[in-house]
């Protein structure tokens, strides 16, 4: 997929990857780029710096994520990419209160369900459209530390995988973007971003060349830590290795995931 002149929405645009990748997009020469973010001055400030269009949205509304669809379109036209990569991490495992688990639920996976349910009916009817979703390399393996995280990240992960093979063959690409540790407010007060370190942080500039590489040659999986693919084969080679493999990994770098996320 080549992003020129495509009319394109990022939502989480107003920071971290969601930025790197509206900068990005713009320098490509997108037609349109929308900078959806809840922070609505963060999302103002990146659409001035790639001449586009911002918008304030909790992307875990259904509402809110169908009206930006509805402004974006009426302004803009049909929207050829949807890059759904607002996240948060909470921290905790079984103790996590319910609010906290619907929460995250809600914005690391809902938000792609409400993006899908969006725009989805206008591409199919064009024949052509595109999802980008941030997902995580916790998506394909785990998250030392948060059980919420692991779970919706694997979650968004099956929701990407469920929309590719269902409507691949309509004229939809999805693409899993699935980075590991990224030098963003998500991963600030640590020195290597947890466990994911271990290969190495990555700038947002980073992720987002990983994903016009991606976007090129059409994978879904874009992996802007290569070692992630050796660790998911790895892991389906032999499952109860890889765990008894992660539960050393847990011993050793959990304090500072802990660390990381404020348990």
């Amino acid at each position: 997929m080549d992003v020129t002149g495509k009319n394109i929405i990022v939502t989480g645009g107003g920071n971290g990857i969601g930025r790197a990748l509206a900068e990005r997009f713009a320098q490509e020469g997108a037609g349109h780029v929308t900078v959806a973010d809840l922070d609505v001055e963060n999302a103002a400030d990146v659409a001035d710096s790639v001449g586009g269009t911002a918008a304030g949205v909790d992307v875990g509304s259904r509402e809110a994520i169908v009206d930006l669809v509805q402004s974006v379109e009426r302004a803009q036209g049909p929207i050829d990419l949807f890059a759904s990569n607002a996240g948060i991490l909470t921290p905790g495992s079984i103790e996590a209160s319910v609010d906290s688990w619907q929460k995250i639920w809600d914005v690391n996976v809902m938000a792609h369900v409400h993006a899908a349910h969006a725009v989805l009916p206008g591409m199919l009817e064009r024949g052509q459209g595109a999802f980008l979703n941030t997902c995580s390399a916790a998506g394909l393996l785990t998250q030392i530390g948060s059980a919420p995280y692991s779970v919706t990240k694997h979650a968004s992960v099956a929701f990407a995988e469920w929309l590719s093979i269902t409507y691949g063959d309509r004229g939809i690409q999805v693409f899993a973007l699935c980075p590991q540790a990224v030098n963003t407010n998500m991963t600030a007060g640590t020195e290597s971003g947890g466990v994911a370190g271990v290969d190495g942080m990555l700038e947002p500039g980073d992720i987002a060349e990983a994903v016009i590489q991606g976007l090129a040659a059409e994978s879904f999986l874009i992996l802007p830590h290569p070692e992630v693919a050796t660790y998911f084969q790895r892991k389906a080679g032999d499952y109860d290795r890889w765990i008894k493999g992660m539960r050393k990994l847990n011993a050793q770098f959990l304090p500072e995931m802990e660390k990381l996320i404020g348990s």
